[in-house]
């Protein structure tokens, strides 16, 4: 006898109710209205207002005259408490940006997601301020375009040129850094209950939005040049998705690149399943131009490039992009404008004025370099440690490495916390939550400072 499926009122509760239990919704969060929650899910009002009465009978939200609903006050157990130590809380993807977003001086963060802000401040964004002021002051006070700051736009033309992919202007958008790029396309593509096809293991962050989303998650496993293709093959013929985010150069966190027998491949399945390939080049000033883009292949068919700026110039500034074909780039326009109105054309002219400064080359180059050194010295780290390397590479922000002994990473994390030590465990970058990983995530900038040896007792 077959199982019925769950009503999409249902699912959304079921999504919503998953949401606060796991934290990831907190007592006294505002939740969107429900004419937003329709439009974000492709559904109507009476769907939503179904959903929000299941959750409302359970206790979860609570409706405020006037206000909108919220998420409901409930008696907090030790592990719930906000000022519980850190220890307690759950080792997950929303947990690992928390760190990353806190600063701590007495702790070495080896999970760190981004070059030390030494290696950045050379950029000296205090020195382009004027000059943003002189030229467009009446951006200081209105909204932008759409598609965001035009002259930035024929910049990034020009970038990805030098990557081999052609993109007029009006085929890219301007967004608040490459996650808002995804998020913007999860938003326009993704439904609650579609299947959407990931890199194992992956971006985490892109984990938590397809989960907000309501989406099924399913893995590719990650090879050393790239995703599994058999893996990716099967998956395509059993899920028929629509969406496959992946990352092809410097991938977070394995620091693999793609091989281009792969990424060809990854096309003719592309073409043949009616696939849409999102690839996340965040890391781009960080690697070799000559490195294989899937992209590049493509030319922006049944692809879509996102790109960042947070590694190379500041992650404070906010600036990101897509590139796809013209008339999706159009509608992702109006996904952005609808959810965020505009993005900032004074982060966007301020970038603007560091890129079309001929010192920004000179120090990607210099940050290049820097990064072969750090990943040499991470390198002899590990290997003092007897640890497994995933990849060795010559050039990464990242190494993926398993300790002798430490098969449970949430567990070695977590005592390393008592040390003050912060480890990206590899099962954050699972796509499936509940696994068990012997992998970590290094910043290779940091793997040179004795305090890890110290902690291991070293």
């Amino acid at each position: 006898m077959q199982h019925e499926k769950p009503s999409l009122s249902a699912t959304l509760a079921n999504n919503l109710a998953r949401q606060i239990t796991e934290g990831v919704l907190r007592a006294g969060d505002k939740l969107p209205s429900i004419r937003e929650y329709a439009e974000a899910n492709g559904c109507s009002k009476n769907t939503v207002i179904s959903a929000f009465d299941t959750l409302t009978a359970n206790g979860l939200i609570e409706p405020r005259r006037g206000a909108g609903f919220f998420v409901a006050s409930v008696t907090k157990t030790p592990q719930q408490d906000e000022d519980a130590p850190t220890l307690d809380r759950a080792m997950d993807s929303v947990w690992l940006m928390r760190e990353q977003l806190q600063s701590k001086p007495d702790f070495l963060n080896l999970g760190e997601g981004f070059p030390p802000v030494a290696w950045l401040e050379e950029t000296r964004l205090d020195h382009f301020h004027q000059r943003v002021v002189r030229t467009g002051v009446a951006s200081l006070f209105r909204y932008g375009s759409r598609f965001g700051y035009l002259p930035l736009r024929q910049h990034l033309q020009q970038k990805l040129a030098g990557y081999e992919i052609e993109a007029a202007p009006q085929q890219i958008v301007l967004t608040h850094g490459a996650n808002q790029a995804m998020d913007m396309v999860v938003r326009y593509f993704v439904r609650a209950g579609d299947t959407v096809i990931v890199d194992d293991p992956g971006y985490y962050a892109l984990f938590g939005k397809l989960k907000l989303s309501g989406a099924n998650i399913v893995g590719v496993p990650r090879g050393v040049d790239g995703p599994d293709i058999a893996a990716l093959e099967e998956r395509l013929k059993t899920h028929r998705p629509r969406l496959f985010f992946t990352q092809s150069v410097g991938h977070n966190p394995t620091a693999t690149d793609i091989s281009a027998a792969k990424a060809h491949r990854i096309l003719q399945l592309a073409e043949a399943h009616d696939l849409i390939v999102v690839e996340n080049d965040a890391l781009a000033d960080l690697k070799p131009r000559s490195a294989t883009r899937i992209c590049a292949l493509d030319q922006l068919r049944r692809t879509i490039y996102v790109g960042s700026f947070s590694k190379s110039v500041s992650a404070a500034l906010r600036v990101g992009f897509l590139a796809c074909d013209a008339d999706l780039a159009s509608d992702l326009a109006d996904v952005k404008m609808l959810t965020h109105v505009s993005s900032s054309e004074y982060c966007e002219r301020t970038l603007d004025a560091i890129v079309s400064d001929g010192h920004f080359l000179r120090h990607t180059n210099r940050l290049q370099e820097r990064l072969k050194r750090a990943t040499a010295t991470g390198v002899e780290a590990l290997t003092r440690l007897n640890a497994t390397i995933f990849k060795l590479s010559e050039q990464s922000l990242y190494l993926w490495a398993r300790l002798p002994g430490r098969d449970d990473s949430i567990a070695f994390a977590k005592e390393m916390l008592e040390k003050h030590v912060i480890l990206a465990p590899g099962t954050i970058f699972s796509a499936h939550a509940n696994s068990v990983s012997p992998w970590f995530r290094f910043n290779v900038a940091y793997l040179g400072d004795p305090r890890f040896e110290k902690a291991l007792g070293l």
